[in-house]
């Protein structure tokens, strides 16, 4: 039986180099997309917040005194790189529980309203995300503020209102209640977006206030 020779296929034909153009673009490109991730990650570093102290709130019966504390924790997601929540709590001399006052988003469609108000530990998780410690007062001092506290987070004028960027939101919430009680010498972190939008609108927020009909006893 006769064995015809197999004839090679010319590869370099069929399959023609790239483009020196078209290898430049492509490492550019990959170039541009490391160097944006790299940048976006030392950004997200940078701005990390550093926390006062240990986030794990003590025990009512294990700390008589009074307790002023501002928490943060990073966002759902990949947003959680650049944006926290922030919320604050408190816990009068001899009280038995703390009492967290934050902002969140989707209670306006259930309950009309951002404003919660609630009692309970303090540093739990916000959606996974571990509490930082970013402020904390203690002692005679934090028993004189609990009650402004107290007024000036209910009396907060946009309740009726969100907006993730650039507010109101959770952060603008917490910048309002430092604002009015400037004993709270808190300085939220630059994750906090939303806080300068209540300091570009703080002299509006105080006018909503002082136009509310005031309560009849």
């Amino acid at each position: 039986m006769d064995l015809k020779p197999v004839q090679s296929s010319d590869q370099s034909a069929n399959h023609p180099p790239p483009s020196p153009v078209l290898v430049r673009f492509m490492l550019t490109t990959l170039l541009i997309l490391a160097t944006l991730f790299a940048v976006l990650w030392l950004a997200s570093a940078l701005l990390r917040p550093t926390p006062v102290g240990p986030a794990q709130a003590p025990l009512p019966g294990d700390h008589p005194e009074a307790l002023v504390r501002i928490y943060g924790a990073d966002v759902w997601g990949v947003r959680g790189r650049f944006a926290v929540h922030t919320w604050i709590s408190t816990k009068a001399a001899g009280g038995d529980d703390y009492r967290n006052y934050q902002v969140i988003g989707w209670h306006l469609r259930r309950r009309g309203t951002v404003l919660s108000v609630t009692e309970g530990a303090p540093d739990r998780p916000w959606f996974g995300s571990p509490p930082i410690l970013l402020y904390e007062l203690t002692g005679a001092t934090a028993e004189d503020l609990i009650e402004p506290i107290d007024r000036a987070a209910k009396a907060y004028p946009y309740a009726g209102e969100y907006s993730m960027w650039p507010g109101p939101n959770s952060n603008s919430f917490t910048q309002w209640v430092i604002t009015q009680v400037p004993e709270l010498t808190a300085a939220l972190p630059q994750k906090a977006i939303g806080k300068n939008w209540m300091l570009n609108n703080i002299d509006e927020a105080r006018a909503l206030v002082g136009r509310k009909t005031p309560e009849i006893d």
